[in-house]
């Protein structure tokens, strides 16, 4: 898309920008569960918003958000073949990165609750990421991105009683895997 292309419809960018842009966060927290790297989930994100920009005149669909997240799986779609088809890491290979603290933590009362806290939130991020793919972005799009049933089966083109079961299965799998990260070792 040439750069000057939303200059040619000053009317379509701001329209665009005022249903779009309170979006972004959640459409970034998205992908970067999806994709499990910052830098891929930015460029994702980027990408998302042009395309949806380039096909702003032909939105006709749901609310805004299910939209941007029905093209952002797209573009993860896009990248997930990419990375397919291209020599992959070990685990071994792949350096450790810095836990960052979560957007939605509240501030700590006690050096004690923000240490307990970090480390909960820690091994939740780390438990969700751990999810196999489609129980993975049906749980983040619910539970983090708080979607209905409708909105996820539309963005991920399912039945609402597919999007109902795998959200009950990665509960699930995460209530059995934050259980047996609490038992205390033998």
């Amino acid at each position: 898309m040439p750069v000057n292309a939303a200059n040619d419809d000053p009317d379509k960018a701001r329209r665009f920008r005022d249903a779009a842009l309170p979006h972004l966060d959640d459409v970034y927290t998205l992908a970067r569960y999806m994709l499990r790297d910052a830098s891929d989930a930015e460029d994702a994100v980027q990408e998302c918003y042009l395309r949806a920009l380039k096909h702003f005149d032909s939105y006709r669909g749901p609310a805004m958000k299910p939209w941007l997240f029905a093209i952002l799986r797209n573009v993860c779609r896009a990248e997930y073949a990419r990375r397919a088809s291209s020599p992959t890491q070990t685990i071994e290979d792949v350096p450790e990165k810095a836990e960052q603290t979560p957007l939605w933590s509240e501030a700590p009362e006690t050096p004690e609750a923000q240490i307990l806290r970090q480390r909960d939130a820690g091994a939740i991020r780390r438990l969700v990421s751990a999810l196999a793919e489609p129980f993975r972005e049906t749980f983040v799009l619910r539970e983090i991105e708080n979607l209905s049933y409708r909105e996820i089966a539309h963005v991920e083109e399912v039945p609402v009683g597919t999007v109902m079961s795998r959200l009950a299965r990665a509960r699930a799998m995460l209530r059995s895997a934050w259980l047996a990260e609490q038992e205390p070792p033998k």
